[in-house]
């Protein structure tokens, strides 16, 4: 696994700049989308309905001031003129020599950059067109989502969203894989082992293991059945319980 970039300063976070959006709908789900992943640099050139849009807002949903504090352009190039490298997302065949990244590979590489102090921002394109070449031709790299051939176009929010999460992946290290046990700690071997003996002890009494030849296996078999899963203290206590419950046998309430 590569190891993540530090983390940029806000000054150093890529700016998302929607290109003419259409909706306010998703304009806001798109501020929701990347306050969700740590990122709050929203410019937006062209709003279709204006600006302010109160629609925006409702969808926003608890990350309104990254519209409060969004900054409207009037083009692509005011947009970006501060930024030192420019992605543009797009699913289509631009004819342009430029490099193309995966999401992912993007993200990365603007975590790069903003750890060495450049400023560098990404465009997005209207819902219903996307980008025009006269916006790509803004960008020094392309952006492209290995999406359905037959059905490649993203929703703004959901660029957006993907987009967001690389960003966040490239920037913060998180486990892949975490075994959460609540308000409990994780059992001992030994724990496990002295559980598995009692249960075996109790159905050895009951004649569980028969025939004879096949107790050894059976045995081994019930064992391996209980080592195989990380068991917590609570749950070895709990099944404790249960094989001593059934042990003693039904008892009578009052």
């Amino acid at each position: 696994m590569t190891d993540p970039s530090p983390p940029a300063p806000p000054s150093r976070q890529p700016v998302f700049v929607l290109v003419r959006p259409q909706m306010g709908e998703n304009i806001g789900a798109a501020a929701r989308a990347m306050w969700n992943f740590g990122l709050d640099r929203m410019r937006i050139t062209g709003p279709r309905d204006g600006w302010p849009n109160p629609k925006a807002v409702a969808m926003a949903s608890g990350a309104g001031r990254l519209l409060d504090e969004a900054r409207i352009c009037g083009t692509t190039a005011e947009a970006v003129a501060d930024a030192q490298v420019v992605y543009a997302t797009t699913a289509r065949e631009r004819g342009m020599t430029k490099t193309v990244m995966t999401p992912e590979a993007a993200m990365r590489d603007a975590a790069r950059r903003a750890a060495a102090g450049e400023r560098t921002a990404v465009l997005f394109g209207p819902e219903r067109s996307g980008l025009e070449n006269e916006d790509v031709a803004h960008a020094q790299v392309i952006v492209t989502v290995d999406s359905n051939p037959a059905f490649p176009s993203l929703n703004l929010a959901q660029c957006v969203l993907l987009t967001a999460y690389e960003w966040r992946r490239a920037t913060h290290e998180v486990e892949a894989e975490v075994f959460e046990t609540g308000r409990t700690g994780l059992a001992s071997r030994e724990d496990v082992g002295r559980m598995v003996e009692h249960l075996e002890t109790e159905l050895d009494a009951a004649d569980f293991f028969w025939p004879e030849g096949k107790a050894p296996a059976m045995k081994a078999t019930l064992r391996n059945l209980f080592q195989r899963a990380p068991w917590t203290d609570a749950d070895v206590r709990t099944l404790r319980g249960v094989i001593r419950a059934l042990a003693e046998g039904p008892r009578r309430k009052g």
